[in-house]
């Protein structure tokens, strides 16, 4: 039904982004992003133009006040994926902590026995890490961006 070809590109365009520095809310390959701003980016190459300006948000994505306000965003512009169902490109949404609020994505980038994903982490880089157990146990939902029209 969808495209995994989609999700090699999405891959390889986020792959493009390690080392950009982590600055909040900016989303500029080589300058600065962040974990929202990666996923803006890699979707502005991949499949076009932004289909929403994103507002200003604080770096705890509304956790005072019990907001999903992140996953709830990623549920609006992108389509649900059951866990088995995972595949390279497609976005993981992370609750740092039990019972919080999500405000951390990455993108999937391999799978099988040594899975990884890209994202940009506070204090350090747009980086591929492991989806080691501690991760992957922090995984609140799974998104794949729409088919490019």
């Amino acid at each position: 039904m969808s495209d995994p070809g989609q999700g090699r590109r999405i891959v390889a365009v986020a792959r493009g982004w390690i080392g950009t520095p982590y600055v909040h809310q900016a989303s500029c390959r080589g300058a600065g992003t962040d974990c929202l701003g990666l996923l803006r980016g890699v979707w502005r190459e991949v499949i076009g133009t932004e289909p929403v300006t994103v507002p200003p948000y604080t770096p705890d994505w509304a956790e005072a006040r019990g907001e999903e306000t992140l996953l709830d965003g990623a549920a609006t512009l992108l389509d649900p994926v059951p866990e088995a169902q995972a595949r390279p490109g497609d976005v993981l949404v992370f609750r740092m902590r039990r019972g919080a609020v999500a405000k951390h994505l990455g993108l999937l980038a391999e799978t099988g026995p040594a899975p990884t994903f890209i994202h940009a982490y506070s204090g350090h880089a747009v980086l591929e890490s492991p989806l080691t157990p501690p991760w992957a146990r922090r995984i609140a939902a799974i998104f794949r961006f729409p088919e490019r029209g």
